[in-house]
């Protein structure tokens, strides 16, 4: 009997789990299936901080996942592992983050010119961190995807997944990417950052082998996001005014469903910003805007995606932040979310059934 095997045959999901892992599951690094790379780094958010400490929060939370699924069979079985929260990343994220917010403050109080050649560096300085972090999740993406483990993110900021981005380019020659999001995140640059969270998406093009940009929810974004939008023939936006609109006036959520799984090619890369969804459940994501989707709205979305035959390979989820010590909220739903997202990913692949 496999190792993996006698860890399903002396575990009870339906009791109190005494293994301190992700979902209590009694997995590691090499029984489970799927790994999840936790990356507690958020050097260049513009506005709230906390986002470092989301794999952490949703770590905590997840011990009150209860592990049934109706419609995916015995889904805790596949085994899920997160790995060892990496210290050495996050005490990168808290220093370049100091650097980094008396730079923006510098910005935003006009650039006083006194201080122009303190600050000149600090882009460099910041590009260089961004670069070596990126580095860092590309080798760990690298390392579990030649194991033949599936492989999902857990942010961090949504700079983050760049790396696993990058890894499943060299795999694939040609995918999409299905993003849920408040913001367009398709500036070339912000606050002179290259790898800001506010440039994922731009980033992201950057590879040839991304057929299509498929954006979901998308309500605040500046004008030259608009028009790149708008004139890439890559991207094709769904934005939160005009999904809301259409549902006003009669479309149902599933025609809205298959319209956004047809903009998207046979293989799908899901990147998931907490803030896409209503702030009440991500009230302490670092930029929140009103509007938004409910949970069962995008979890529909994504099991639509699986039964179309679309294969998911890789996802990731970022931008939860927890709440003051006590409130474990957002990281209650980000578990819920890394959860029902693991196990469709899975599902996609052949290696759990979906009904």
């Amino acid at each position: 009997m496999s190792i993996k095997h006698q860890l399903i045959d002396n575990f009870d999901p339906n009791g109190v789990s005494t293994h301190n892992a992700l979902f209590g599951l009694p997995f590691d690094a090499e029984s489970a299936e799927m790994i999840i790379i936790p990356v507690p780094w958020e050097v260049t958010v513009s506005y709230s901080s906390g986002t470092a400490d989301g794999p952490e929060a949703i770590l905590g939370a997840s011990l009150q996942v209860d592990l049934f699924q109706d419609d995916i069979k015995d889904a805790w079985k596949m085994g899920v592992c997160m790995l060892p929260i990496p210290q050495d990343i996050a005490n990168k994220s808290s220093n370049f983050r100091v650097l980094a917010k008396s730079y923006i403050d510098w910005l935003e109080s006009d650039s006083p010119e006194e201080e122009e050649e303190r600050f000149a560096a600090v882009p460099d300085l910041i590009n260089k961190a961004c670069v070596e972090m990126n580095e860092w999740v590309y080798g760990q993406a690298k390392k579990y995807r030649s194991q033949g483990k599936m492989v999902a993110l857990l942010g961090g900021d949504h700079s983050t997944p760049l790396g696993l981005i990058k890894a499943i380019s060299e795999e694939h020659d040609n995918f999409g990417i299905l993003q849920i999001d408040a913001h367009a995140d398709l500036r070339v640059s912000y606050e002179n950052f290259e790898y800001s969270h506010a440039s994922i998406s731009y980033n992201a093009l950057k590879f040839p082998q991304i057929e299509k940009l498929v954006q979901v929810g998308i309500r605040d974004f500046c004008e030259a996001e608009s028009i790149m939008a708008k004139e890439n023939n890559r991207i094709t936006t769904f934005y939160d005014k005009e999904l809301k609109k259409e549902s006003y006036e009669g479309k149902a959520w599933k025609i809205i469903c298959d319209e956004i799984i047809d903009q998207l090619p046979d293989e799908v890369y899901i990147t998931i910003d907490i803030d896409g969804f209503d702030p009440k459940l991500c009230p302490h994501t670092g930029t929140p805007v009103a509007g938004g989707f409910e949970l069962e709205q995008i979890m529909y979305l994504m099991k639509e995606l699986v039964k179309s035959g679309r294969k998911i390979i890789g996802f990731d989820l970022v931008e939860v932040a927890p709440g003051p010590e006590g409130d474990e909220w957002d990281g209650n739903v980000g578990a819920r979310i890394l959860y029902r997202m693991a196990n469709l990913y899975g599902a996609s692949q052949g290696r759990l059934d979906l009904k």
